[in-house]
């Protein structure tokens, strides 16, 4: 296994929908288990492929009690519902946090690591986090979903103090 470079704010992978996952081969899950130590390295619950450069559709997600991961291929949010307001941070832009209205509950299908069908019904921190990751896999990341005013006033302090490199290891980030 290795700890991955996760992409920042400003590469263009994080702006490219992700291919889907084919055949699950021992190459997609040396990924999945770089992903996964890559995670715990940064100290995320969740991080998507395109954020360690990989564009495909492929996730992983800590539980809600941190003791284990999750791989999650090719998922889809096919249920929705309620509205609910939580702050939310991100690997790739570090030292940045902001309220983001999400569903507050959801229900994606996808498959498991052994291509398998998998349903989760999620509620509460795990739907949020299934949210976020599913938007990287669509290019969309978590300070599209604020209101515009919040959005330019991140975007002017990144530009103008550029990103911290060590703030993930400090404060929650998904």
């Amino acid at each position: 296994m290795a700890v991955l470079r996760v992409l920042k704010y400003g590469d263009p992978g994080l702006r490219r929908r992700a291919s889907p996952v084919g055949e699950v081969t021992p190459e997609i899950r040396a990924v999945i288990a770089d992903m996964t130590e890559t995670m715990y390295d940064e100290v995320g619950i969740g991080l998507a492929a395109p954020q360690v450069g990989i564009s495909l559709r492929l996730i992983v997600i800590a539980d809600e009690e941190g003791r284990g991961v999750q791989a999650v291929l090719n998922p889809a949010i096919v249920e929705r519902g309620g509205e609910t307001t939580g702050e939310e941070g991100c690997l790739s832009i570090p030292g940045v946090f902001a309220p983001v209205v999400r569903s507050a509950w959801v229900k994606v299908e996808a498959r498991d690591v052994n291509g398998q069908p998998l349903a989760i019904n999620a509620r509460g921190l795990r739907a949020r986090v299934l949210q976020h990751e599913i938007d990287h896999l669509d290019g969309v990341l978590f300070i599209d979903r604020v209101d515009p005013v919040t959005r330019d006033r991140i975007k002017r302090k990144i530009k103008k103090d550029g990103l911290r490199e060590d703030a993930s290891r400090h404060a929650f980030a998904l």
